[in-house]
C-alpha cells in the first residue's frame, strides 16, 4: 500500500481543533502529534466555562456521531470516506470568510441535495460555503489518551489489552492513531496517557446559496448523481452523503457496495496487469480485509477510508473486463480462521521470509499468519528459521529458487545519516540529541529487526516493530542488516517493501504465472484459513466500536 494520506495535514486539523475549544489542562495539557504545527497555531480563546460548572452537561469522549450501519451479508455496503477533516481551519463564529467553497459536480445529469430537515436543491453542480455557527449550550469533551501509534493494528492491539480490563475503548485518528477511553478509567499499566478536556461553543456548519440569502443545511446531507460525482479525477456512483465527524470536521462519504468497492481497490492493489489467479487472491484478501476493517473509522461514523491507512480505493469504472471477472470468480467469498474474518494482511515483498503477525505490529501471533522462507523446498532448506544475522546475511545475497524475486524493492541498499535520523525523530516530536549509534536489540524468528535503538548526545530511544519505518521512512522494510559506514553514517542493506506479514504480491504474481491456482495461493500465505461465503457463520466486528 502506498502512502498517499488524502486527509488533511496535522497542522490543520490542529488549527482547527484549537479554534473549536478552549483547552484545559488536566494532565500535560493538550498535545499536537505536530510541535511545530503547535507554535504555529494561534492562541486558542478561553474555555466556554469552567469544566466544573453544573450547568454544562455530562462530558463526552468526543462530538456525538451516529455509528455507521452494519453490513449486510445479502447486499453488503460500505460506507468509505472520499475526503476527511473537511472544512475550513478557523474563522470567526457567525462566519468563515476567505475558505474556500466544497465544490461538487456531476459527471452528467443533475446533482440532488437532501439535508437533514428536508430540504432539497437540485442542479448539475454544487458550491457549498462553510460557517461557524454558535451551539445553544456548548460541549464537554473529556477523554483519556493513550498513543499515538504507528498504526490502527498497534492501536487495536492496546485497545484489546485495555478492553480485557474492563474498559470500554475507541480508537481515533485525530492526526495519528490513539485509543481514547473515559477520563476516569483506570490506567493501562506500561503505558503514560494524557487526560484532555475541553468545551466546545460552536460547530462547522454548510449552507447553500440562493439569490434570496443562504440557506443553512442540517447534516447528514444526502446526494444522489444518477450520472455519478466527478471527485479527484474520478467517476463515483454513490450515493453519497456529507455529514460531521468527531473531531469538527466533515467526510464526503460514498455508500458502495462491496464488490464494487473491490473494483476500485483491486487494481491499484496488485495492478491490472497481474495474472488472473493472483487478482482473484487479491480480491478475496480485499474483501475480507474490509470486512474484517469495518470499526476502523467508526469514531467518525464510517467504515473505511479510501488511502493508505485502509486500502486504495479509486474510480471503480476504470477496472477492465478481466480483472472484473477475476473478481466476481470469488463473490462474497472471505477467508475465515475461528469463526470469523481473519487478518488478511498483505504487501508488496516480503525479500524471501514472510513475517508473523508479532514481527510486524504489536500483538499476540495467529496461527495463519506464521513466519517461513517464502522459496520452493531447497530454498526453504537453505534457510530454516529462526534466521540469525549471519543466515540472514546469505539470505540477502541469495535469489535462487526465492519466489517474488522480479520486485524491484527485493533487494535495496540504503545510507542513514545522524543529520537525516535526527530530523525524522524530530518530525515525530522525538530527539536524542545528535545521533552516536542506531543498533538491532531484538530480531523476530524471521530476521526481521523488532526492537532498533537510536543513541545520541543527549540519551537513546527505542523503536518497536512498525514505528521503525514509520519513523525512518527510508527504509522499505524492517528486514535489513546494519554496518557502520563512516562517522554519522551506518549502511543499510535489506530485502523486501512493506511490514511482511500475510501475502506477498510479488510472490503472488510469481506463483500465478508458475500455474498456482488463487486457492493455492492463498493456502500458502494464510495455511489454516478457509474461504467461506460473507455470513456463513462468519461474525463481523460491530462499526463504531473497538475490538
Amino acid at each position: 500500500m502506498l502512502h498517499r494520506p488524502r486527509s488533511l495535514p496535522p497542522s490543520i486539523r490542529l488549527l482547527r481543533s484549537l479554534l473549536l475549544a478552549g483547552c484545559v489542562l488536566l494532565a500535560g495539557g493538550c498535545q499536537a502529534a505536530d510541535p511545530a504545527a503547535q507554535r504555529r497555531a494561534p492562541s486558542p480563546p478561553p474555555p466556554v466555562a469552567p469544566s466544573g460548572d453544573p450547568a454544562l452537561p455530562a462530558p463526552q469522549l468526543h462530538l456525538p456521531v451516529p455509528s455507521p450501519p452494519a453490513l449486510q451479508a445479502a447486499d453488503p455496503v460500505l460506507w468509505v470516506a472520499l475526503a476527511a477533516r473537511l472544512g475550513p481551519a478557523e474563522g470567526p463564529v457567525g462566519g468563515a470568510t476567505g475558505a474556500e467553497p466544497l465544490r461538487l459536480v456531476a459527471a452528467s445529469g443533475p446533482l440532488t441535495l437532501l439535508d437533514g430537515a428536508g430540504q432539497r436543491w437540485s442542479g448539475p453542480s454544487l458550491a457549498l460555503r462553510w460557517r461557524w455557527q454558535p451551539l445553544p449550550q456548548p460541549l464537554r469533551v473529556r477523554r483519556q489518551v493513550l498513543g499515538p501509534f504507528a498504526s490502527y493494528e498497534s492501536a487495536e492491539a492496546v485497545a484489546r489489552r485495555w478492553g480485557a480490563e474492563g474498559v470500554a475503548t475507541q480508537i481515533a485518528r485525530p492526526a495519528e492513531w490513539e485509543v481514547w477511553a473515559a477520563a476516569e478509567a483506570p490506567p493501562l499499566a506500561g503505558f503514560s496517557a494524557r487526560r484532555l478536556e475541553w468545551s466546545v461553543a460552536r460547530r462547522l456548519v454548510l449552507e447553500l446559496p440562493r439569490p434570496g440569502g443562504a440557506l443553512v443545511l442540517r447534516g447528514p446531507i444526502r446526494l444522489q448523481a444518477a450520472g455519478g460525482l466527478r471527485w479527484k479525477g474520478g467517476v463515483f456512483a454513490g450515493p453519497f452523503r456529507l455529514q460531521e465527524d468527531a473531531h469538527g470536521g466533515w467526510t464526503l462519504l460514498e455508500e458502495v457496495a462491496l464488490e464494487r468497492y473491490l473494483e476500485g481497490v483491486v487494481p491499484h492493489e496488485i495492478g491490472a496487469g497481474a495474472p488472473p489467479a493472483a487478482q482473484a487472491a487479491q480480491a478475496v484478501l480485499a474483501r475480507t480485509w474490509a470486512v474484517r476493517n469495518l470499526h476502523r473509522y467508526g469514531v467518525d461514523g464510517y467504515h473505511l477510508c479510501a488511502d493508505t491507512q485502509c486500502q486504495v480505493y479509486s474510480d471503480p469504472s476504470l477496472v477492465g473486463a478481466a480483472l472484473r471477472r477475476a473478481i466476481a470468480a470469488s463473490r462474497g467469498q472471505v477467508l475465515s480462521a475461528a469463526g470469523e474474518p481473519i487478518h488478511a494482511v498483505y504487501h508488496a515483498s516480503n525479500g524471501g521470509v514472510a513475517a508473523g503477525l508479532e514481527e510486524a505490529w504489536d500483538g499476540g501471533a495467529v496461527p495463519y499468519l506464521q513466519p517461513f522462507s517464502d522459496g520452493d523446498g531447497a530454498f526453504r532448506a537453505r534457510f530454516p528459521l529462526p534466521l540469525n544475522e549471519a543466515r540472514l546475511a546469505a539470505l540477502l545475497r541469495s535469489w535462487q529458487g526465492v519466489y517474488g524475486a522480479d520486485h524491484p524493492r527485493f533487494r535495496w541498499q540504503r545510507r542513514l545519516t545522524a543529520d537525516r535520523v535526527a530530523q525524522a525523530l524530530a518530525a515525530r516530536g522525538q530527539t536524542v540529541g545528535v545521533p552516536r549509534s542506531v543498533r538491532a536489540l531484538e530480531r523476530g524468528p524471521s530476521g526481521r529487526v523488532l526492537a532498533l535503538e537510536i543513541g545520541g548526545t543527549s540519551g537513546s530511544l527505542v523503536l518497536r516493530r512498525d514505528a521503525i519505518r514509520r519513523t525512518l521512512r527510508d527504509l522499505p522494510s524492517t528486514l535489513f542488516l546494519l554496518s557502520p559506514a563512516g562517522p554519522g553514517a551506518w549502511a543499510v542493506d535489506g530485502g523486501g517493501f512493506g511490514h511482511g506479514a500475510g501475502l506477498s504480491q510479488a510472490g503472488a504474481i510469481d506463483l500465478a504465472q508458475r500455474g498456482w491456482s488463487s486457492q493455492k495461493i492463498l493456502e500458502h500465505y494464510y495455511p489454516g484459513a478457509q474461504l467461506r461465503p460473507l455470513g456463513a457463520g462468519t461474525a463481523t466486528p460491530t462499526p463504531g466500536r473497538a475490538p
